[in-house]
This record gives C-alpha cells, structure tokens and sequence, in this order.
C-alpha cells in the first residue's frame, strides 16, 4: 500500500521503518525544512520500546548516545542543605531495561534507520484529506495515498483536519525547557530547585554542546497560542519568579536565540484512533501528558503495533485491532501520569519534603533490592515494562491486499 505519515519525530520514523519492512510505498511529510532539532528535553525509553529499537538494530547507536546522568540534588526553597539522590536505583526501580536519551538524537537514530528506503518531504504540510486517500499539500502537488497516519504530535495537524476538536484533560502543569551554557550543566548530574507548585533543574550530557534547563510547574489554564514563544516566555519568567538566584539566572537566557520549548502538560482522552483510511499514532493519538506519562515509549510501541497489525489484515481490520491493542495500556497511561504530575509538582511545602524524603528512601536501599520491591506493584512505577511487544515477523507478517 501507499501509505502517507503527517510527522518526522518519533513515532513517524518508526512507523515508516516498519512499515517500509512489511513491504508497503512510505512518504513522511514534515512542516520542518529539515529534521527538527527542538533543543528538547531527555526522554526515557523503557524495556518494550527498548525491545523494539533492538529489533530495529539502532540500540548501540541509542545506548551510545544516553544522557549518563546518575545523579540528582535538589535545594528545597527557603532551606541551605541539598538533598541528593541515585538516579540509576530510581529507573532500576521502573524497569528492568532503560536508557535516557535526548529527543533530537532518538529521533534523527529513527530516521537513519530507514531513510534511504522512504521517501521525506520536508518543509510541506497537508492541508486535506479526501475520504478516498485524496492529499493536497500546502507546497507540493496533490497525490493519492492508500492510508494516512497522523504521527504530528499533541497539536496534530491530521487529527484537526479529520477528527476536529476532540476531547482534553489539561493536568494543572507546564514544562518549559531552555537551552542554557553547557558550563551551567554536569554531565552526569541533574542539580535544581524545588518549591510549592514549581521546581527547575538544570543537566548536561557529555555529548552535547549545551546544558538543559527544565522548569514544571502548577497553574490554573493559561491564555497562549502554542507557537507564540515571547508570551511563553513571559509566562515562565512570571511562574519563576523569586524561587533562587541560580534560577533567576538561567532565565537570563530567555532573552538569547537559544532553542525554546514550552508546552502545557495536556492529555488527549479520545479512545477512537482511526477514522475512515486516516490513523492516527502516538501523541497525536494518545498523549498521556508530556514528561510524565511515558509517551516516548508509548508511542514508539504504537507506531510498531500499527505496522504490525497492517502487515497482517486489510486496514479497517488492523485499526480495530491496533486500537484494542493499545486501548488498556493508554488508559493506565493517563492514570498514572496524573499521578505523576501531583507526585512531581507538589503544591505545598509538606508535599515538597514528602517528595524529597521519598527519593532518599529509594536510593538509600541496596540496590539488589530495589527492583524486586518495586515489581510488587505493575500498575504503579512498573506500568511501562508491562507493555507487550508481540514479535509480528514470527506470526507471519506479509502485506496484505488494500
């Protein structure tokens, strides 16, 4: 089948990959002119997305590229003393097989991955989708497709033109991440500043020429359009405000041509991912929230399902079977990430200490007994390594007729 992707980020690269070794015609469209280096936040793949980039033979590249931090501290506002903590207990406690890699780099590692067998159109957008798989383009020629996938993220283009307005549960958070001086940043190490309802950290990684500065934080719904940078910007220095000097510094930088990225911590809760011959996949389907639901690895899972289900029945049947595939883990997903926001971003002093004291309970075990505690509760800190990745190949996947 001819088969277009809306998006080059993760889960686009990987569907196409997929897709393109079950035998089907691929065309990946990004609005980008070129291959988005966005200055992003590290994310995490867990054990099945792990599993999957290993079947895909780019888990060297990614294990040689992971951030290597292993360390945090944090000054709670208004105390002297930092409180540290073993990040490498924390992930041993939330899977048997992680890496924590930046955007950029996992997504240009996907489209290496099978570039030279799909076709890329960068600076282009569709801008229609006929019931028939009809695509115009906003710069290039109308062309017909079989199947159209929207992998273009939470603001997703596709999902506007074809499922409209659908429904949202915003968390109460933000993410802001800036790119800072790599001096302010050790590699290694994620050092910050917590309070009620914000924290900001600051990390490096040996490999980049640069340090990230991450700030979350809590607030009732903010009046901004997603690409109108100056308001986010005043929008982060306002919810900043007076938490440490240190702090007050990076946002200096703010006022640079440093990569910028901010966004609302905002959960899709649509169940129905399919609509005619148009798919959607991975935070374009079913963001759980940004830096708090395991999304990366959620959709590069999606991506791989999809593929999977498409090698191996007509599409209306694979979409049904993709989406009730995928329809439990999501819906733990988004559990578990409103969790995470209230866990990570406390809103009161106590919540700040009980969050701090925690991290120092789990690093203070032995590390031989970290992970067999933590298994005792799959639904919690566990959710992500109980993701089934099915082995499509073994079960015969072909392509089968449009």
């Amino acid at each position: 089948m001819r088969i277009l992707i809306s998006g080059a980020s993760i889960a686009g690269p990987v569907l196409a990959y997929w897709l393109t070794r079950y035998g089907h015609e691929v065309t990946v469209v990004e609005r980008s002119p070129v291959l988005r280096k966005t200055g992003g936040h590290a994310v995490d793949l867990f054990k099945p997305a792990m599993d999957i980039s290993e079947k895909m033979g780019v888990l060297p590249r990614i294990e040689s590229l992971a951030t290597g931090t292993q360390r945090l501290k944090f000054l709670r506002e208004g105390t002297r003393k930092p409180i540290s903590g073993d990040v490498t207990k924390i992930f041993a406690a939330a899977s048997d097989r992680h890496v924590e890699v930046m955007r950029d780099d996992l997504s240009e590692i996907y489209y290496d991955a099978a570039r030279e067998d799909v076709e890329y159109l960068f600076g282009d957008s569709i801008t229609s989708i006929g019931e028939d798989g009809d695509v115009t383009f906003e710069v290039g020629s109308p062309r017909g497709f079989d199947l159209v996938v929207g992998a273009d993220g939470l603001h997703s283009n596709v999902r506007k033109l074809v499922f409209g307005e659908v429904a949202k549960t915003f968390t109460g958070a933000y993410l802001a991440v800036l790119s800072v001086p790599r001096e302010l940043g050790e590699p290694g190490a994620m050092s910050g500043h917590i309070g009620p309802g914000r924290s900001a950290q600051v990390y490096g990684a040996r490999h980049i020429d640069d340090a990230r500065a991450v700030f979350l934080f809590r607030s009732p719904e903010l009046e901004y359009h997603h690409r109108d940078v100056a308001r986010q910007k005043q929008l982060l220095r306002e919810a900043f405000a007076g938490l440490h000097p240190e702090v007050d510094q990076w946002l200096t930088y703010l006022d640079s041509d440093r990569v910028f990225y901010f966004d609302s911590i905002t959960q899709l809760r649509e169940d129905t991912w399919s609509r005619g011959r148009v798919a959607l996949v991975g935070d374009a389907a079913y963001c759980p929230g940004p830096a708090i639901g395991g999304s990366t690895s959620l959709a590069v899972l999606g991506a791989y399902v999809l593929a999977g289900e498409l090698s191996r029945h007509s599409y209306d049947v694979a979409f049904t079977r993709y989406e009730n595939e995928m329809r439990d883990l999501v819906h733990a997903s988004r559990e578990f990430a409103l969790g995470v926001a209230k866990t990570l971003i406390p809103t009161t002093r106590l919540g700040v200490t009980a969050l701090t004291r925690g991290m120092q309970l789990v690093t203070s075990l032995p590390s031989w007994l970290v992970r067999p505690v933590a298994k005792l509760n799959s639904k919690g800190i566990r959710l992500h390594d109980s993701m089934r990745v099915q082995d499509y190949e073994r079960q015969g996947a072909g392509v089968p007729a449009p």
